[in-house]
């Protein structure tokens, strides 16, 4: 299941401030905003973006579990960013007994993040991450 990708891109600069949302070093605000965008036009809505500690958050409309796309930049690239789909498991857990797989949803926003990640001539070396590279 992919869940992990990083590209190369200038179009989405640190935003005057954004440190002081996130941790100092860490930006992507403006990356979370086109793909809040994008995910809408997708069909995949959802709620505003969300500052975090590592990033920004993009949550994704879900009844049966919590989805949401986490990105920010990605320090081995000047210019690097990183985008992960949440839950990156194939199962979640809803109580005590009951699992709920993510497979179909997850691949559903994994495809449109593609297709919008590799529509854009100013995104260099897009790379979806092995699962090995991915654990989490």
């Amino acid at each position: 299941m992919r869940t992990h990708v990083e590209f190369r891109s200038d179009a989405f600069p640190a935003e005057a401030g954004e440190a002081e949302a996130v941790n100092p070093g860490r930006w992507g605000k403006k990356l979370a905003v086109f793909l809040r965008g994008e995910l809408d036009r997708a069909g995949l809505r959802g709620g505003e973006v969300g500052a975090e500690d590592w990033g920004w958050l993009v949550p994704i409309d879900n009844e049966a579990f919590p989805l949401w796309v986490g990105c920010g930049n990605y320090e081995e690239y000047q210019n690097g960013f990183l985008c992960f789909i949440e839950p990156s498991k194939s199962t979640v857990r809803r109580g005590l007994f009951r699992k709920v797989d993510t497979t179909a949803r997850v691949s559903e926003v994994a495809q449109a993040l593609d297709k919008i990640l590799a529509s854009r001539a100013d995104i260099q070396g897009l790379r979806w991450w092995s699962e090995d590279e991915a654990v989490t």
